[in-house]
Parts: C-alpha cells; structure tokens; sequence
C-alpha cells in the first residue's frame, strides 16, 4: 500500500493530486492545509484520504518526529498571492516551512515534489528557462515570487536539489480554484459575470510595445499540471527544477474569447485601468521552456486554452452552477 503526504491537500493543484492518488486506488494520504474558506471543504468532499491535518499542527507533529514515513510529500502548499506583501510571512510560510519539508523528507528517505513558481523569472528578461545557471540570475518583481526563488536557491546551493523535485507551475486553472479569490484564473472569476452582464474586463497596457488584452501567459490546464506532478512521483530517478507549462504563450483575448466560446456567448470585452500598485510588478509576457522537461522524458500532449476552458466550463462551471 503506498502513503502519501499532500500539503495544499485542499487547494487547486493539491486536491486535484489526491484525486488523481484515488483514482489509482491509492488513499493512504494525510492531507494537510488550513481549511479558511468554505470551498477548500468542498473540494475535500469527494475524496478519499486517511487523514486531515492543520498546517499548524502537521508543522508541530513534524518537529516532533510525529509523522509517519510515507513513500512521497507532494508539497503544494503555499500562499500564492502575488498581492502578499508581510514578507516575513512569506519567508515563514513558503520557505522555512519548505525547507523543514525537504529536510524531514530526505532524512526519511521519502520522495520529495514540491511547488516552485513561474514567479520567479520576473520581467522575463532572463528568460524562460529552468537550467540551474539561470535560475541564478532571477529576480522576482514581488515578495511572493522571491519567497519561491528563495527556497529554489537555498535547494541547489545546499546540494539537495539532485535529490528532489521542483516545478516552476504557470498559470495553472481549472476545478479545484473557488476558494482563490484575487487569484482565482479569469476563467472563474469572469463565469459568473459573463452570465449577469455578458461581457468581461481586461487590463489595459500600459507598455507601448504591448496593445490591450495582448498581453501573454503560459496558460496550463489543471489535469496537465497534474499530470506532471505525477511523473516526477513514477520517476524518482530524475531530480532538479522543471518548469510546467505549455510552452506555448497566449494572450488575455485569446483566453477570453475561449470563455465565450465555451460558453456559446458572443465575445463582448471592455478594457480597464490595472491598478496602480501592480503596473511595476505585471507580467507582459511568459512561456515556460519545456525542453528540459521534454528531455526528461514526459511526452504526453498539452491541452490548448480552447480544449481546457472548454472542459473547465461544460464539464465543471456549468455542472456546478445546475447543482447549486
């Protein structure tokens, strides 16, 4: 019987790892969060697992050398708020706590997949690929994005990262992002508005080399993101930071207009101001570099923004909206 330790148990990518574990008859898994907010127990609801632990108190039990060994710690757990910015939280929560993790783990002999960011390549300047000597030269534009690098650093300077894995997620969305508020993808926090007012709101440019609702992202469907998730599980021989996207970037229009096909809408878009507070720290444009991950041996296809938001809302928002 196989163990596992999910953190972020109960968020997006987290809940969606335990499903993928049930549905290969696996649900010995403790899964661990901070249950704040309604729609984290609804995405526990219909999974299998032995048991549920408060971050707080798995952290506790972990000093404690409370926790049993298990055969992998998927940790996904973090605050992903690009908006945070107690950067001692930050350092608490996304590092130290990674750090503990990552320690435990290999003292245990307990593979290790953990959660990095697409944060961390900035402005892009640097690029978009996950190659150590690039990673060493990233500087994130916020607090969140460096907390991630911090730990990134700290694993590849320690001589750990030949035994671990990390992924730089992109813009993952799909079912799973209720409880996400400012962060949920705009796939979600459009759904609802479409249907009262039938059009959405984009940002504005405010870069000369970039027209409204032209900006990019490296949009990945849920399900793919776990996929990958799982293939460093199956594949315990291959360690380092890979990035997990499409590779393939697309703009804000592009995924808008494949909300409104989805939902068999006609596409109706009005532009607005980005907050002042963000325009220094906005990402114009990424595109995860996958040949490092192609190299590694993962083949399978990646799902287009059309095929993902099109399941994303007939297979879930929809379905979801009839229950309620």
């Amino acid at each position: 019987m196989k163990r596992f330790i999910v953190t972020g148990g109960a968020g997006l990518i987290g809940s969606n790892v335990v499903k993928a574990l049930n549905n290969r008859g696996w649900r010995e898994i403790i899964v661990v969060d901070h249950l704040n907010h309604p729609a984290k127990r609804e995405n526990l609801a219909q999974l299998k697992y032995t048991e549920y632990m408060d971050k707080a108190d798995f952290r506790k039990q972990m000093k404690e050398r409370r926790i049993p060994a298990v055969d992998c710690v998927f940790h996904l757990g973090a605050c992903s708020s690009t908006l945070q910015t107690d950067e001692a939280y930050l350092h608490d929560n996304n590092f130290q706590y990674t750090q503990e993790l990552c320690e435990w783990s290999i003292k245990n002999g307990t593979r290790f997949v953990y959660a990095s960011s697409a944060a961390t390549y900035g402005d892009g300047s640097c690029g978009y690929c996950d190659d150590d000597a690039v990673t060493k030269k990233l500087i994130p534009l916020n607090p969140y994005g460096r907390s991630k690098q911090e730990f990134d650093l700290w694993a590849m300077s320690g001589g750990v990262l030949d035994k671990i894995a990390g992924l730089k997620y992109f813009n993952v969305y799909g079912p799973g992002e209720d409880h996400k508020g400012e962060m949920q993808s705009l796939i979600r926090k459009s759904y609802d508005r479409i249907n009262q007012t039938g059009e959405i709101t984009l940002f504005k440019s405010h870069r000369p080399d970039y027209t409204d609702g032209m900006q990019q992202r490296d949009f990945v469907y849920v399900e793919d993101a776990v996929n990958v998730t799982l293939f460093f599980y199956d594949h315990p021989e291959i360690s380092g930071l890979f990035n997990c996207g499409t590779g393939c970037a697309r703009t804000w229009i592009d995924l808008a207009n494949a909300l409104f096909a989805a939902m068999n809408r006609p596409s109706k878009i009005r532009f607005v101001d980005m907050p002042q507070s963000i325009r220094d720290k906005y990402q114009y444009h990424t595109q995860a570099d996958m040949t490092k991950l192609r190299r590694a041996g993962y083949t399978a296809p990646f799902a287009g923004i059309e095929e993902g938001v099109r399941k994303y809302v007939q297979e879930y928002l929809q379905i979801q909206k009839k229950v309620v």
